[in-house]
């Protein structure tokens, strides 16, 4: 029986390669990216379920008089309802845009520096860049040979497979996330990008609560979750076109109208609603406003050779079991989970190889 599975299993990934017009070669060299993590392809739930905060019936603080405008009621439905999305395989980076590469793409094609590039406590080299629009990130992105995650590649890879509130879990935890800082305290600026590792998502991707909000490929729309209801999401890339907006959030003043892009997990000077892994805010494309901490990270399309590779891992590890070469089953699936981590067959290779070993 084992032997059958394991033949059936070998037959779906050479027809697999075929299909993806994957060679042996190119699966036998494919890696992960430096500094960049791999995101299985599958699905997930996106957005959450949640009903409004009830404020008074005359609202005396400026956040009551916020959220009893229109657009910000709109906007506290915005993370719902909770919806399932699929994803292809994809790469995102481990870590924000940083202030040292940002430097390098000035410095080969002439981009402007952004806002706050002279600001010393914002401008150390291992610092996430910050004070960058929409246009900035992408054409960065673009430089790198990435591009833009789209929100739901963001989204998929702070949550993990288990869907956390937090990338890190589902209980807040101020020590894990640079948010709400004020100048002359100890979380006044921005943390390097490789700052407090134990609040990386399961996927071992940082910061993606606090420190710097990210760009996203997404224009925004408050009722885009209401809107897909009911219908199965492939790789959605978010609304076709942008709908107009006035102002730019509820924690910053109203100061800007018109099309907006998502940006998401909060920075540095954000309060803490706005670190969860659902929370969507916008802002303006054009707009780098230092009130919010504009940064970005980037992501790419996963090589066929790496989904492949993974599946040719889970094969041999599954073949060396059957012979009981636990030693070197191990070893195999050691090599997939850095190639792919969170992958779900390797992991449970993983776990059942170590309820065996008891």
């Amino acid at each position: 029986m084992f032997e059958k599975q394991i033949v059936c299993l070998t037959g779906l990934v050479l027809a697999s390669w075929v299909s993806l017009g994957v060679s042996f070669a190119e699966s036998e060299t494919a890696t992960t990216p430096k500094d960049m993590v791999y995101v299985s392809h599958g699905s997930f739930m996106m957005g959450i379920d949640k009903e409004p905060k009830k404020l008074s019936k005359t609202p005396s603080s400026l956040y009551e008089k916020r959220m009893n405008n229109p657009m910000s009621k709109d906007a506290f439905h915005d993370e719902g309802p909770a919806h399932e999305v699929t994803l292809d395989a994809y790469l995102i980076d481990k870590y924000e845009t940083s202030n040292k590469l940002f430097g390098e793409f000035i410095k080969t094609t002439g981009h402007p520096a952004p806002a706050y590039w002279d600001d010393p406590r914002l401008n150390k080299p291992e610092q996430p860049v910050v004070g960058v629009n929409w246009e900035d990130a992408k054409a960065f992105c673009t430089w790198a040979g990435k591009r833009l995650p789209t929100e739901a590649e963001w989204e998929k890879a702070a949550r993990g497979p288990k869907g956390y509130r937090y990338p890190w879990g589902n209980d807040f935890d101020s020590a894990k996330a640079n948010f709400g800082g004020a100048i002359g305290s100890d979380r006044g600026a921005t943390a390097p990008i490789d700052a407090m590792p134990e609040g990386a998502s399961p996927y071992g991707v940082f910061n993606m609560s606090g420190n710097v909000f990210e760009w996203v490929q997404d224009w925004y729309d408050p009722n885009y979750y209401r809107k897909l209801a009911g219908s199965s999401q492939l790789n959605p890339t978010g609304p076709e076109k942008p709908i107009w907006l006035g102002g730019t959030g509820t924690y910053v003043d109203r100061l800007t109208v018109g099309e907006k892009r998502v940006i998401r997990g909060g920075s540095w000077v954000a309060a803490q609603a706005s670190l969860t892994t659902t929370h969507r805010f916008w802002n303006h494309p054009l707009n780098n406003s230092y009130g919010v901490g504009l940064g970005f990270r980037c992501a790419s399309d996963a090589p066929p050779a790496m989904a492949v590779k993974l599946d040719e891992l889970y094969i041999q590890a599954l073949i060396k079991m059957g012979k009981e070469d636990f030693a070197e089953a191990k070893q195999l699936v050691r090599e997939g989970l850095e190639l792919g981590p969170n992958n779900p067959r390797l992991l449970g290779l993983q776990s059942q190889m170590s309820r065996n070993a008891r």
